[in-house]
């Protein structure tokens, strides 16, 4: 059974920092991309940030500059380094990995509340 398991979630002050993990199961051959999508309240789920094997890396444009995607290949596992973190960046975070045949992965989501 696929599995992508998540962690790092919590609660944290604004200007904080937190550090989100996901580690697919090797039931997953030939993965592809990784990323991150997040969904708050009353809203789509949107992209966040995405990196290929190769490690090209994709952001949502309000997160450039703060949040830093990275994974290892080696582990399966795909992180995302959040910073500077705003109020606005509340939401369930959801992992996510797309095998070479575009069969696509997620994980259960964890959530991240950014708040005084």
């Amino acid at each position: 059974q696929v599995q992508l398991v998540e962690s790092g979630g919590g609660l944290v002050q604004p200007g904080g920092s937190l550090r989100l993990s996901c580690e697919a199961s090797r039931r997953i051959f030939s993965i592809n991309t990784m990323g991150w999508y997040r969904q708050a309240p009353g809203k789509q789920r949107v992209l966040v940030a995405s990196i290929t094997r190769a490690g090209s890396t994709n952001y949502a444009d309000s997160v450039k500059a703060r949040f830093t995607i990275s994974r290892d290949n080696a582990k399966n596992t795909v992180y995302l380094q959040m910073n500077s973190l705003k109020p606005e960046d509340t939401a369930v975070y959801y992992c996510y990995v797309r095998d070479s045949i575009g069969s696509v992965y997620w994980g259960q989501g964890t959530q991240v509340t950014v708040s005084s």
